[in-house]
């Protein structure tokens, strides 16, 4: 998937980068219908469950697909992100399956 990772107000290294494109990647294979992604990485301010944010957005046919969360460490937020976007993208991918119909 061509993705865009963004982060905001620090530098990533590349193995997160890496990691995160990896969970990208394996998205496609929910839906065929992925144009391209984005992910916004951050630090909030201290939370009791975690300050690290990652904000995924997948451009899909005509529509844009958002899951924010946070979490201790980035990869523990992408993770978090990634199953609720295959999650998103296979309920989407059956609604249209049903409109088609």
């Amino acid at each position: 998937m061509n993705a865009t990772i963004q982060s905001v107000n620090f530098t990533a290294d590349q193995k997160l980068i890496n990691f995160i494109q990896k969970r990208l990647d394996k998205l496609e294979q929910f839906n065929d219908g992925i144009v391209n992604g984005s992910v916004f990485l951050k630090v909030e301010p201290d939370h009791e469950r975690g300050n690290k944010k990652v904000e995924m957005l997948v451009h899909v046919r005509g529509q844009e697909l958002m899951v924010k969360k946070v979490a201790r460490t980035f990869e523990a937020a992408t993770d978090l992100c990634a199953e609720a976007m295959r999650r998103r993208l296979k309920r989407q991918k059956e609604k249209r399956k049903i409109t088609a119909t």
